[in-house]
């Protein structure tokens, strides 16, 4: 098949996503909680990621491994993984329905939540993150992620991202999507509009590799392409040397004679994508 995606009718597009969600990992109890929760005190909850799709961002984030991960807008099975977890939120609904959940599930200790705008929030952030899921207002994605590519907020080996990249079928064309009601279709027209300036932008953008995934509402995957993958690998390196280099010979200084003219060096050896210290001695 040349096509990437199979033409369902809605019906069978239902269909398929029942029979999806049955046959994948289910949801712990805690995420049924917070998702029946939210459906019945949220009027817009249907622009939350499905079960189907929190079961993918827990299986890639448990893959990852990752250590740090960073939400643009609450993301509720992001905590089902055990990594430290920065979530940033503006609205004051979603914030206190938040802080009720972290508090409930004792997730207080490694989330941390960040109230405001998100684009004043990113650019104080600092560290590096395994992931980076965007899922904010449409027009302010593009910012998102260049400022988290612009102050090296993703980890080498990290990925961002990016969720509603089709905006209920307007990112391709106005008149993609004849099943959506009359009421969202300014919206998502508007946001088709803003997330078509991201692809561009994600397109022409050397440092970076990007898929946009046809499944849910759109997913944009985005890593750093290899040769800047091996730039920040060498610019952590050699901070790391620089601190290790100036402890060790200060301790090894210190613990032996002058005369012996002792000194402990340290340098990256680069081969392909492999970096490692090698020790040396000068006497």
């Amino acid at each position: 098949m040349l096509s990437s995606i199979i033409p369902f009718t809605p019906e069978i597009a239902t269909e398929v996503s029942k029979y999806c969600t049955g046959v994948s990992e289910d949801q712990s109890a805690a995420q049924k909680e917070v998702w029946d929760w939210t459906c019945s005190q949220f009027q817009d909850a249907h622009k939350m990621s499905s079960p189907l799709q929190g079961a993918t961002m827990k299986f890639l984030a448990e893959h990852q491994r990752a250590k740090r991960s960073n939400a643009l807008a609450w993301y509720e099975s992001t905590v089902a993984t055990q990594a430290e977890i920065i979530t940033l939120e503006l609205d004051p609904k979603m914030i206190a329905a938040s802080r009720r959940t972290f508090d409930k599930h004792g997730l207080n200790d490694r989330v941390t939540l960040i109230e405001g705008p998100a684009q004043e929030s990113i650019e104080k952030l600092s560290g590096q993150f395994d992931i980076i899921f965007v899922d904010a207002n449409k027009d302010g994605y593009e910012g998102y992620v260049k400022t988290a590519l612009d102050n090296k907020l993703l980890s080498p080996t990290g990925f961002i991202m990016c969720d509603n990249v089709f905006a209920r079928g307007m990112t391709i064309s106005p008149d993609a999507n004849p099943y959506l009601a009359d009421g969202p279709r300014a919206y998502w027209t508007e946001c088709g509009k803003a997330l078509r300036k991201l692809n561009t932008f994600l397109k022409n953008d050397p440092r970076v590799d990007v898929v946009l995934l046809p499944v849910y509402d759109g997913v944009s995957l985005i890593k750093w392409k290899t040769t800047e993958y091996l730039k920040l690998v060498e610019s952590i390196m050699a901070s790391q040397v620089e601190s290790i280099m100036a402890s060790q010979v200060e301790s090894r200084l210190r613990g032996r004679e002058k005369e012996e003219k002792y000194a402990n060096l340290l340098y990256i050896s680069k081969g392909r994508e492999v970096y490692k210290l090698t020790y040396m001695r000068v006497k």
